[in-house]
C-alpha cells in the first residue's frame, strides 16, 4: 500500500515495529518479528490499485529440475520408513519359507518394523540427519544409522524381555531383519549422498528466483550467498547499497529510488525471496528496508555477516522467550553420559574377566620377582580436577606420590626387571580396569597425569585444563596416535593435548570403539612406552 510524494516515487505507509522498541535484538533476526502497521485510507491506496500487474510471461520451473531441498529431506525420511517396514516384511518372509515354508508366520514382524521405523525416523530428526548438508556426510550418516538403529533393537529386545514377549519372535528372523535393515540403510544413504552431491555440483535443485539487496561489496565476498546459489536460488537482480546511504541519517532519494525498483522488479519477475547482505549493525537501514517492502507479500531473509555468522553457529538454548547462543557447553549431555557409562562398565567387566587369569599370573610375579606391594596407588587428577587413587601393577622398586614425580625414562634404574616387560606392554594398566567400574575413570578419555605435572603444564599450554571436562581414560585418542611415554619436550605434551581436545569436541561410541579396537594392536606393536 503506497503513495506519492513529492519525488514522485512510492512511499510504504507508516510503519512501527514493535520488535524495534520491545525486542530489537530479535527484530534483526526474525524478520516475522510483531509489526503493526498503520494502513493508509481508499484515497492513499489508488497509487498501489494503479501500479503495474505482474506479467504472464514469468519462467515457470522446468520439469527437469528438482524439487527444494526440504522436500527432498522429506523424502528420505520418508524413504527410510517404508525402507524398514519392506525390509521386516522381506527378511521375515524369507527366513519362515526357508525353515518351514510357513509364510503367515512373518505377519507380526510387519508390526515391529512399523514401531522400529517410526523409532528410527523419529530420532534421526531429533538429531537433525536429515538436514540436506548432513546427508551429504556418508561417514557421519553410517554412525549415526548404526548407533540409532542399534539402540533401537537393544532398546527393543529389552522391553520384549521384560514383558515376556520375546518368544513370540524367533530369533533368526529379527538377526535378519536387524542386519538386513542396516545394510539396506546404509545402502540407501551412499546413494543419498552421491545423489545429493551431483545435484548439488550440477545445479539440478528447482530454480527459485530472488533478489539481494547488498552492502557495497559484500554480495561478491558473501559466503552464504555461494551456498544459496548452490541450492537453486537464482539471484534475478542485485541491488547494491552504497556506504553514504546507509551513513545517511534518513533514507536518501539514491536509497529510495532503489527501493522502488525492488518492488517493481518483484512484482513482474515473480520473486519469491528477499535477502539481504547487510551488517547487522545497520539496524536503521535495515528497518527502512523492512518497512517499503511490507507492501509485497515476499519473505525478506537477513544474511548473517562475519561477525554473527561465528556466534549463529553455535547452539541454541532457549530460556522462557529469551535465546542464547551455547559459545560453551558440558562436552557430552546426559543421554551421550548415560551412552558412555554403560560402554564403560559393560566392556569393563568384560575385560576384567578375560584378563584376570593374566592379573592374577602378573601379581605372583611382582611378589616373586621385587619386594613391596603389588599394586601401585598414585594421586591424579580426574573429571572436573577432582583426585582419585590410580591403580597400576607396581613396576618399580620406589614408590613415588607427592609434590614431584619424575617420568620413567629409557632405561630408568627405577624399574624392576619385571616391570620393564609390564610397562612395554601395558599390563601394568590393567589394573585400572577396577578405576572404570568405580567411575573414577572411562574405557576411553584423555590419560591422567599425576597432580604435580597437571600444575606444570597448566601454566605453560593453553586448554590443558579442557582435558578435565571428562572423566580420564584407559586408554585414549592421543595413545592410539602414537603419543605413549616420556615427553621430554613441551612440544610433545601439547601434541597430545591437541589429539585430547579433538577427542573432546569429536566423542562418539563408534569412535569409543574404534580406539578401543587399535588399542589392542598399539599394546602389541608400539615401543613408545618405557
Amino acid at each position: 500500500m503506497l503513495r506519492k510524494d513529492e519525488n514522485t516515487c512510492y512511499k510504504p505507509p507508516q510503519v512501527i515495529s514493535a520488535s524495534r522498541y520491545f525486542f530489537p535484538g530479535v527484530g534483526l533476526i526474525m524478520s516475522k518479528a510483531p509489526r503493526l502497521l498503520l494502513l493508509p485510507s481508499q484515497e492513499e491506496r489508488k497509487p498501489y490499485l494503479d501500479a503495474p500487474k505482474p506479467r504472464r510471461d514469468v519462467p515457470r520451473r522446468a520439469w527437469h529440475h528438482l524439487p527444494q531441498p526440504s522436500f527432498i529431506e522429506a523424502t528420505v525420511a520418508m524413504v527410510d520408513f517404508i525402507l524398514i517396514v519392506m525390509t521386516s516384511l522381506v527378511c521375515s518372509t524369507m527366513y519362515y519359507a526357508l525353515t518351514d515354508g510357513h509364510i503367515a508366520a512373518a505377519l507380526p514382524y510387519a508390526g515391529m518394523g512399523l514401531i522400529v521405523s517410526v523409532n528410527f525416523a523419529a530420532l534421526m530428526t531429533a538429531r537433525r540427519n536429515y538436514r540436506l548438508k548432513v546427508l551429504m556426510r556418508f561417514s557421519k550418516q553410517a554412525r549415526e544409522t548404526i548407533v540409532i538403529w542399534s539402540g533401537i533393537f537393544a532398546l527393543l529386545a529389552a522391553v520384549a524381555f521384560m514383558m515376556k514377549i520375546s518368544s513370540d519372535f524367533s530369533r533368526g528372523a529379527v538377526i535378519l531383519f536387524f542386519v538386513g535393515g542396516l545394510g539396506a540403510l546404509l545402502c540407501s544413504r551412499q546413494i543419498a549422498a552421491k545423489f545429493i552431491a551431483r545435484s548439488l555440483s550440477n545445479g539440478l535443485f528447482a530454480k527459485k528466483r530472488i533478489i539481494v539487496i547488498a552492502e557495497h561489496d559484500q554480495s561478491s565476498s558473501s559466503r552464504p550467498l555461494a551456498e544459496l546459489l548452490s541450492y537453486g536460488y537464482v539471484p534475478v537482480k542485485t541491488f547494491e547499497i552504497s556506504r553514504e546511504e546507509i551513513a545517511a541519517p534518513g533514507i536518501t532519494r539514491s536509497l529510495q529510488s532503489k527501493l522502488c525498483d525492488i518492488v517493481e522488479v518483484a512484482r513482474n519477475e515473480g520473486i519469491e525471496d528477499v535477502y539481504l547482505l547487510l551488517r547487522w549493525r545497520n539496524d536503521r537501514t535495515i528497518d527502512g528496508i523492512l518497512d517499503a517492502l511490507a507492501v509485497l507479500p515476499i519473505s525478506v531473509h537477513l544474511v548473517p555477516d562475519s561477525s554473527a555468522a561465528r556466534f549463529l553457529s553455535y547452539p541454541v538454548a532457549n530460556v522462557g522467550t529469551t535465546w542464547t547462543a551455547v559459545l560453551k557447553r558440558t562436552p557430552l549431555t546426559r543421554v551421550e553420559l548415560a551412552a558412555k557409562r554403560w560402554f564403560d562398565l559393560s566392556f569393563a567387566m568384560i575385560g576384567l574377566l578375560t584378563f584376570l587369569p593374566l592379573m592374577l599370573l602378573t601379581a605372583v610375579l611382582i611378589k616373586l620377582d621385587s619386594r613391596g606391594p603389588v599394586f601401585f596407588r598414585q594421586k591424579r587428577d580426574g573429571f572436573n580436577g577432582r583426585t582419585f587413587d590410580i591403580l597400576k601393577f607396581r613396576t618399580m622398586h620406589v614408590l613415588e606420590d607427592g609434590a614431584v614425580v619424575k617420568q620413567a625414562t629409557r632405561n630408568d634404574p627405577r624399574i624392576t626387571r619385571l616391570g620393564r616387560l609390564l610397562r612395554k606392554s601395558s599390563i601394568d594398566e590393567l589394573p585400572q580396569l577396577l578405576n572404570v567400574i568405580y567411575g573414577d575413570m572411562s574405557l576411553v578419555g584423555p590419560r591422567p597425569h599425576a597432580t604435580s605435572h597437571n600444575s606444570e603444564y597448566e601454566k605453560l599450554i593453553a586448554n590443558y585444563a579442557f582435558r578435565h571436562h571428562v572423566k580420564p581414560g584407559l586408554t585414549g585418542w592421543a595413545q592410539v596416535n602414537g603419543c605413549r611415554g616420556e615427553t621430554r619436550q613441551i612440544d610433545q605434551m601439547k601434541q597430545r593435548v591437541e589429539y585430547d581436545l579433538w577427542y573432546i569436541n569429536n566423542w562418539s561410541p563408534w569412535l569409543d570403539l574404534k580406539i578401543v579396537l587399535r588399542t589392542t594392536v598399539v599394546a602389541l606393536w608400539q615401543d613408545g612406552a618405557y
